[in-house]
C-alpha cells in the first residue's frame, strides 16, 4: 500500500442494510455515481457483504458495504442474513433502505433497534419514490429519532440530500482521530524503529508504521526512523533529546535496553490499542496470564490474513512468551481476518494484534464481546511490554 493511499481501516464505514430488493446496490451505484454493484429486479442478488471504497466530501474517504437481505430464505440465506448482521459490528453508519412501495416491515423494525442497542447513527431510506402510490407522510410519522430520505436511486432523485444527511449523521470523532497528535507538538523529534528482518515486507514499511509517520507529518514533528542496531548513534547525533520512542513490540526488549530512561518508550501496537480500542480494558487483561492454568485454551486473533513466516508474531513468538512467561501447558487457538470465535466462553485469555486493518468499531464490538462474557483480552504489543516487564514504561506517555 503506497503512503497516500487510504486504508479501508480508517475510512467511514457506512453500511447498507434492509430487506432483498429494496434497492441497496442501486443506491451504491447512485452514491459513487458508477455502476459498481450489480442490480437485479431478481431478489437477492447480493449474496455476500460487498466493500465499495468512495468519496464523499466532506467526509473524505468511505466504504459502501451492500449487504445481503434480511428477508433471505432458507439455510443458505440464514447464512448470508449472519454475516450481514455481523457487518454491523463494522459500520459507523447505518443506511436502512426500505421500498417505499411496499413499506416498512417487522425486519426493518428490528433492524432499528439493533442500530440503537448498539449506538449505531442511523438513517431511514425509503426508496422508489418514483413509483409510489400511497402516502409517504405515514411512514414517517411512524418513527421518531430518525432521519428519514426520500429517493429514487432509479432517477437518481434525492441522492445529494442523502449524502448531505450522511455528512450530517457522521461521528465527530472521525474529523478527530489521531494516533499520536495529542501527545507530540511541532518541532518534537520522534525515533521510530523499525526492525527489517524476513517478516519484513519487500520493498514497504507495513500499514502501523506508515500511519504513524503520517500522524508525526500531520503533527508538524519531525520523524526519524532507522532499525534497533542504529538507535546509539541516533541518539548521539540529535540536538535535543526525543519526544518519543516508539518501537516494534518485538523489539522491546533491546529497544529498553539502549534507551535512556528518561526518554519515554511505547511502541506502534500499544499506539493502535489506545487509538482503536480500550486500552485501559487490554492493560487490565494482563492479570490473567499470570493466573493461567495448565490446560487453559487461549485465543490469538488478528483482523488480517497476511502469509505467515516460520517466526510469525502471531502463531509463533507469542505462544512461546506465554508458555515461558506462565510455564504452563497451553493451547492456543488462532483467528485471522474477519472471522471471529463464535464460542469464546472456552477460553482464558484473548490476545488481539493492534488492529490496523479493522476500523475502530470493529475492534471495539470484539473487546465489548469478550467482555460481556468475562473473557479477558490483550493487545499484541501490551502483552509483550508485560513480558519484558516494562509495561508501566511503554504506558508513561499516556499518563496510565
Amino acid at each position: 500500500m503506497s503512503l497516500n493511499s487510504t486504508p479501508q481501516s480508517v475510512r467511514v464505514h457506512i453500511g447498507l442494510f434492509g430487506k432483498r430488493n429494496a434497492g441497496k446496490s442501486s443506491i451504491i451505484n447512485a452514491i459513487s455515481n458508477q455502476e459498481i454493484s450489480i442490480v437485479s429486479d431478481i431478489a437477492g442478488t447480493t449474496t455476500d457483504p460487498v466493500f465499495r471504497p468512495i468519496e464523499i466530501l466532506p467526509i473524505g474517504p468511505c466504504v459502501l458495504i451492500d449487504t445481503a437481505g434480511f428477508d433471505d430464505v432458507g439455510s443458505l440465506g440464514q447464512l448470508r442474513i449472519n454475516k450481514s448482521l455481523d457487518i454491523l459490528s463494522k459500520t459507523d453508519i447505518a443506511l436502512l433502505v426500505v421500498d417505499s412501495t411496499i413499506g416498512i416491515s417487522k425486519d426493518d423494525l428490528s433492524l432499528i433497534e439493533s442500530f440503537k442497542s448498539k449506538n449505531i447513527p442511523h438513517i431511514l431510506v425509503l426508496n422508489k419514490i418514483d413509483a409510489l402510490n400511497n402516502n409517504s407522510q405515514q411512514i414517517k410519522n411512524n418513527l421518531v429519532n430518525c432521519p428519514i430520505v426520500s429517493i429514487s436511486a432509479k432517477d437518481r432523485v434525492g441522492i445529494e440530500s442523502l449524502k448531505k444527511e450522511i455528512i450530517n449523521t457522521i461521528p465527530k470523532e472521525f474529523n478527530n482521530f489521531s494516533l499520536l497528535g495529542d501527545l507530540i507538538k511541532p518541532g518534537d523529534f520522534i525515533v521510530l524503529i523499525i526492525p527489517i528482518d524476513k517478516a519484513a515486507p519487500k520493498g514497504r514499511l507495513i500499514l502501523p508504521q506508515q500511519q504513524v509517520i503520517r500522524d508525526i507529518l500531520d503533527s508538524g514533528a519531525i520523524a526519524i526512523i532507522t532499525k534497533e542496531d542504529s538507535l546509539n548513534e541516533i541518539l548521539s547525533n540529535l540536538s535535543s533529546k526525543p519526544k518519543l520512542i516508539i518501537t516494534d513490540s518485538q523489539v522491546f526488549k533491546k529497544v529498553n535496553e539502549l534507551s535512556p530512561p528518561d526518554i519515554p518508550l511505547t511502541s506502534f501496537s500499544i499506539l493502535f490499542a489506545r487509538a482503536k480500542g480500550d486500552l485501559d480494558e487490554l492493560v487490565k487483561g494482563c492479570e490473567a496470564i499470570d493466573k493461567l492454568k495448565n490446560g487453559d485454551k487461549i485465543l490469538i486473533a488478528e483482523g488480517c490474513t497476511h502469509h505467515r513466516q516460520d517466526d510469525d508474531i502471531g502463531t509463533f513468538k507469542i505462544p512461546n512468551m506465554i508458555k515461558n512467561k506462565t510455564n504452563k501447558n497451553i493451547t492456543f487457538d488462532f483467528a485471522s481476518g474477519i472471522s471471529f470465535s463464535n464460542d469464546l466462553s472456552k477460553y482464558a485469555l484473548v490476545v488481539h494484534c493492534g488492529a490496523c486493518m479493522m476500523n475502530k468499531n470493529a475492534m471495539l464490538s470484539r473487546i465489548q464481546t469478550c467482555r460481556e462474557l468475562d473473557i479477558p483480552i490483550v493487545n499484541y504489543g501490551v502483552l509483550m511490554a508485560y513480558a519484558n516487564n516494562i509495561l508501566d514504561k511503554t504506558l508513561k506517555p499516556f499518563n496510565l
